[in-house]
């Protein structure tokens, strides 16, 4: 025979107090609770035995926003141009081309920021490497336009790509 236990009446666990308390810090910052008020609402939190007690503490307070998800799909032509656009910037203009882009377009979809973001930490990695090198490393930049031309045709295609031996400055 089980005894059914309604939910409010089950205990809580530390895991299960944390989001609750990253609420409420939330609420401060947002100017919905003063000082004192979270403290006190930080204290009921840490000392709540049952979920009903845990859902006391929040009961007023608007709910956290969510996030709005990413939109699922192939990438539009639009997209995909965009995309390899920001890849042969990068191999005209070094960095200045892909972060131009990256104050433009980014917002535009996820799928063109990380192309955007992997053309401009591409490019910022062989300008640091030419910089280190005392301009050595300029002949690395002749590679680079074949492995430019390649990520530029990965963008049209619709498939990402990370250029190899780069640093992720920008994310």
């Amino acid at each position: 025979m089980t005894i059914s236990t309604p939910p409010g009446a089950l205990r809580v666990s530390a895991a299960e107090r944390e989001p609750i308390v990253d609420r409420l810090q939330q609420a401060f910052a947002e100017g919905r609770l003063d000082k004192e008020e979270l403290d006190l609402r930080l204290h009921l939190a840490m000392t709540a035995r049952t979920r009903a007690d845990l859902d006391a503490v929040l009961a007023d307070l608007a709910p956290a926003p969510r996030a709005v998800p990413a939109p699922v799909g192939e990438p539009t032509a639009e997209q995909r141009v965009l995309a390899a656009l920001a890849h042969v910037l990068g191999a005209t203009t070094l960095f200045l081309g892909p972060l131009v882009m990256l104050c433009t377009r980014a917002r535009r979809s996820p799928y063109v920021r990380r192309h955007i973001v992997e053309a401009l930490n591409f490019q910022l990695t062989l300008l640091m490497l030419t910089v280190v090198t005392f301009g050595i490393g300029a002949v690395a930049y002749a590679v680079s336009w074949i492995v430019c031309g390649v990520a530029a045709l990965l963008g049209l295609a619709g498939t990402s790509f990370r250029y190899p031996f780069t640093l992720r400055l920008v994310r």
